[in-house]
């Protein structure tokens, strides 16, 4: 027996005092090892860079293995789009994907529950992410 279908709609309604920000997660993983990645990865962080200072980023960075040390080349990123097919278009401009270094799927994800904290000292004018 499957499970009964649950809407967008749906899930809207049930959070309906929450933020509910659209946006879209880029899962990317190596085609071909992590020869091709290292190649595009200068490029792939100045694009990243760009995302972030005109607001199309929302965050962004590698996954590591399980020993929380080894990196076999895959990463997310959390990009704000109109669309999904909007989000693909911007996510096929990374030049890691350009290249084929990289594939990659946009998923559509609501941002709901969550914090930031950021500290800044005004004596001092530093900040620090908490």
């Amino acid at each position: 027996m499957s499970e009964p279908l649950v809407t967008k709609t749906e899930i809207l309604n049930a959070c309906k005092d929450m933020l509910c920000k659209d946006l879209y997660v880029v899962f990317t993983s190596p085609t071909n090892g992590l020869g091709p990645v290292m190649e595009n990865l200068e490029k792939h962080l100045d694009f990243q860079i760009h995302l972030e200072k005109t607001g199309v980023m929302f965050g962004a960075g590698p996954f590591f293995a399980e020993n929380e040390s080894d990196w076999n080349g895959e990463g997310m990123v959390i990009i704000r789009a109109n669309s999904l097919a909007d989000a693909q278009q911007i996510a096929a401009k990374d030049p890691m994907h350009q290249s084929g270094a990289r594939s990659f799927k946009v998923r559509p994800w609501l941002l709901n529950e969550g914090t930031i904290t950021i500290q800044l000292n005004y004596s001092d004018r530093s900040q620090k992410i908490l």
